[in-house]
């Protein structure tokens, strides 16, 4: 998680600050880690946008997407992404959860990246 979603869970559970989940989350890219901070660099141009993702209910302290998450045919090279991030907003906003693939790949103009429903996993431990 987070520092941002790290903080604003602890607030709202020890009553210090209400936190009020986002309406939709969104799935960013990139090619390297994104920061506890948010830091790091996520994709942009050559037709990269955010897409909004569903979640299963969390059963033992593990969720995955509920449906596919696809993203538009890339309009040039990508690079090797590795990292995702989970976002509360479809650009700019704040990223609650990152993590990394289980396996890179290299997205050229053309290529169509899809994480099939179940995929993605987010445990919180």
């Amino acid at each position: 998680m987070s520092n941002y979603l790290e903080n604003e869970i602890l607030d709202h559970i020890l009553g210090t600050g209400a936190f009020t989940h986002p309406s939709t989350v969104y799935v960013g890219l990139a090619t390297a880690t994104f920061g506890e901070g948010n830091t790091g660099t996520e994709l942009s141009g050559s037709g990269y946008a955010r897409q909004s993702a569903t979640f299963s209910a969390a059963s033992g302290g593990t969720t995955s997407n509920s449906s596919a998450i696809e993203f538009p045919a890339a309009t040039g090279s990508w690079g090797t992404v590795s990292h995702f991030g989970i976002f509360d907003a479809s650009s700019s906003g704040n990223l609650l959860i990152h993590g990394a693939f289980s396996a890179s790949k290299s997205i050229a103009s053309g290529d169509i990246l899809k994480i099939d429903t179940g995929d993605l996993d987010v445990t919180a431990a």
